[in-house]
């Protein structure tokens, strides 16, 4: 069933679950990474103090309305709120230049070949060269630092024989950049679930929430699915980035705030079922299971 279909209010264990759910990858995470639980209750406690906090403009009884909507008790809530207030909202990360460039590389017809696929490069030159490419997104940055910046995080490289460069990635998923990664995280999935939790907690329609799920596949059926996912994603941007650039510079010279930013997601997930047992299946159920489909 879609995700924005669930009842407007849920029980305390359908909530506790949740947030099971939610909390097993985060600290799979902090333990792989060696994050002290300490850090992490604490980075708890400052979200909870700041979300309380957020909805009490009563600065008399703050402290003890924080108090008791959170269960943190006084003497820490009182330490927390003289600490320098986090922002409850994910800002912006500062504009990415080399993520333009990919972004654009991979879009725009231009620099595509027949079959939409990035085409190699000249480094140089007044036609559909890399200089090109990347002054057509900044005339800021030297096309050469940009080209560094791709080569460095494995997603370009360059001939220097023929002065040519290749786009090697179809994704930007930076290769061997830890800070990047976990920038990546922290918005990615930040955002994702803080859209899910608006949707949740008011009429779960303000964002666009949907998943298709399946089970009972096998590996090489999977091996097919990610082809079929990656070029779906291709699509997708092709798509959306032209688009989205055309809107950019609309608005850019129109009369009205440009205060709204967006996220536009694709994920998947697999991961191994576990074993069980036939006895275990009411036998309808044995009946049918060859005829299954996808669910959403």
């Amino acid at each position: 069933m879609p995700a924005r279909d669930h009842p407007p209010t849920s029980t305390p264990s359908e909530l506790v679950d949740a947030l099971a759910s939610v909390l097993r990858p985060l600290a799979q995470l902090c333990v792989a990474r060696g994050l002290p639980f300490g850090e992490v209750t604490e980075q708890l406690k400052r979200a909870c103090v700041d979300a309380a906090r957020a909805g009490e403009p009563d600065a008399a009884r703050r402290v003890s309305r924080i108090s008791t909507a959170t269960g943190i008790n006084r003497r820490e809530v009182t330490r927390l709120l003289a600490a320098e207030p986090r922002p409850v909202t994910v800002r912006p990360r500062s504009r990415s230049v080399a993520t333009e460039v990919f972004a654009h590389w991979t879009t725009a017809h231009e620099f595509r070949d027949r079959r939409g696929a990035p085409r190699a490069l000249p480094r140089q030159g007044p036609g559909a060269s890399f200089e090109t490419l990347a002054r057509s997104v900044t005339t800021d940055v030297h096309p050469r630092s940009i080209l560094d910046q791709l080569v460095r995080l494995g997603l370009a490289e360059l001939d220097p024989k023929r002065d040519r460069v290749t786009l090697v990635r179809d994704a930007f998923v930076p290769r061997g950049d830890a800070l990047r990664m976990f920038g990546f995280l922290g918005e990615n999935v930040g955002d994702h679930f803080a859209g899910a939790v608006e949707n949740v907690l008011g009429d779960g329609q303000r964002h666009f929430e949907q998943a298709v799920f399946a089970d009972e596949l096998s590996e090489e059926s999977m091996q097919q699915v990610h082809a079929l996912v990656s070029a779906q994603w291709r699509s997708l941007v092709q798509a959306m980035v032209p688009e989205l650039e055309r809107l950019i510079e609309r608005d850019r010279v129109g009369a009205e705030p440009t205060n709204r930013r967006l996220r536009i997601g694709l994920y998947t997930y697999e991961a191994q079922t576990p074993p069980r047992r036939v006895s275990d299946e009411p036998a309808a159920r044995r009946k049918s299971r060859r005829g299954k489909e996808p669910r959403t």
